[in-house]
């Protein structure tokens, strides 16, 4: 941030801050923001950041041009005014939200995530620079490659996917198998760094035309209703929608077992697509994400509300299999995480550990996954996701 602001002081211009974007960002974020924007008669949005500044910042500019309440746009092309130009500088491999058409907000009052989808919420400048993801945290970088990785995947298999969106879908699955784990390992790895951003561009290009599936329709109920970090929640859903899909596209699953570095060499389809869900499996659990989603304040009772929501997201309608409420439902179940306050779980590399501090805003739901790194013989410090 203190880069960017001063190269734009440098060039001679005006700048007013917004900082007050919080994790799964909210309608109340957009409105604060917009307040910033009118009272400061700015002409530019710049984000710095991750998904969340990015899809704040689109957000903003969409109320910046749109008469009403956000929530009423969501849905797929439903903005009829060009917004403000958008420069979004990106510090993550994940969301790809700085080269994307999707705009992901929470609505406070119902806690339901919506979607924009448009061509005009693409932003006119992306930068994507490793230089400027070095020094993310472990907890963070694992969490974010796995949004990347649930993008390419669910791009891959999405009813809309095309030979274009399943060229970069590929790389970006072939990208992240060989990656991932050494820029969790060891941060300061520039060639997994660059690779990773590679990864998670080519990723956003993919579902930026292909659309995703029912991990995200999922993940967005459990980011809204509980406010938990996007890319935990798509990390802990993916193997469990994807054993789901895997009658839908085995080939295509296999396809992916290859990609990920499985033998597959005479085994039939389904035993090969059987590798895919192994090998996302066993990636996440290299880096530390959670396998389950237990004692974490989500309450069964939900379920079929979460279901319902689910269905009727966005992202739900390029799913490869077509699901009821039911059925969604019961995916649910297995993702429940089982972790005490407080408990610190093992993690590959050594040295490293993730740290559950739950910090509810209000009672009965965990509103923020916050995970601290803490380094051998080191204090165990806090990083929101």
């Amino acid at each position: 941030m203190d880069k960017t602001l001063h190269y734009l002081r440098e060039a001679g211009i005006e700048v007013a801050i917004f900082d007050g974007v919080e994790p799964n960002p909210k309608d109340t974020n957009v409105r604060d923001g917009l307040a910033v924007f009118r009272r400061e008669q700015c002409d530019i949005i710049v984000t710095v950041g991750g998904g969340s500044p990015h899809d704040c910042g689109k957000g903003i500019g969409i109320a910046a041009t749109h008469e009403g309440d956000l929530y009423q746009y969501a849905g797929i092309e439903t903005l009829t005014n060009p917004l403000p130009p958008i420069v979004a500088v990106n510090t993550t491999a994940g969301t790809a939200s700085e080269v994307t058409r999707h705009c992901v907000l929470t609505n406070t009052e119902t806690k339901v995530k919506f979607v924009i989808v448009s061509w005009r919420n693409l932003p006119s400048v992306s930068i994507n620079d490793p230089l400027l993801m070095i020094g993310k945290p472990a907890a963070l970088t694992a969490a974010t490659g796995m949004d990347a990785l649930t993008h390419a995947v669910e791009a891959y298999i999405s009813k809309d996917a095309n030979p274009v969106t399943d060229a970069a879908a590929m790389q970006a699955i072939r990208l992240i198998a060989r990656n991932l784990r050494q820029a969790v390992a060891l941060g300061s790895n520039l060639q997994a760094r660059e690779n990773m951003a590679y990864a998670s561009l080519l990723a956003g290009m993919a579902f930026n035309n292909a659309n995703l599936g029912y991990v995200h329709a999922m993940a967005h109920q459990l980011g809204g209703l509980y406010d938990m970090p996007h890319g935990v929640a798509n990390a802990v859903l993916l193997p469990h929608v994807a054993r789901y899909n895997l009658i839908a596209n085995p080939e295509k699953f296999a396809d992916i077992a290859e990609l990920m570095g499985e033998n597959i060499t005479g085994l039939s389809t389904l035993d090969a697509a059987e590798k895919a869900i192994a090998a996302i499996t066993r990636l996440s659990m290299d880096i530390g994400i959670p396998q389950h989603l237990r004692d974490l304040g989500v309450k069964e009772a939900d379920f079929p509300y979460m279901a319902e929501m689910a269905l009727k997201d966005g992202n739900a309608f390029s799913n490869p299999r077509k699901g009821n409420e039911q059925e969604i439902a019961a995916i649910f179940p297995p993702g429940i995480l089982s972790v005490n306050e407080g408990t610190v779980m093992s993690l590959s590399p050594p040295g490293v550990r993730l740290f559950y501090d739950p910090r509810g805003h209000h009672a009965g739901a965990i509103n923020e996954l916050c995970w601290g790194l803490e380094e051998q013989g080191g204090p165990l410090p806090d990083h929101n996701l």
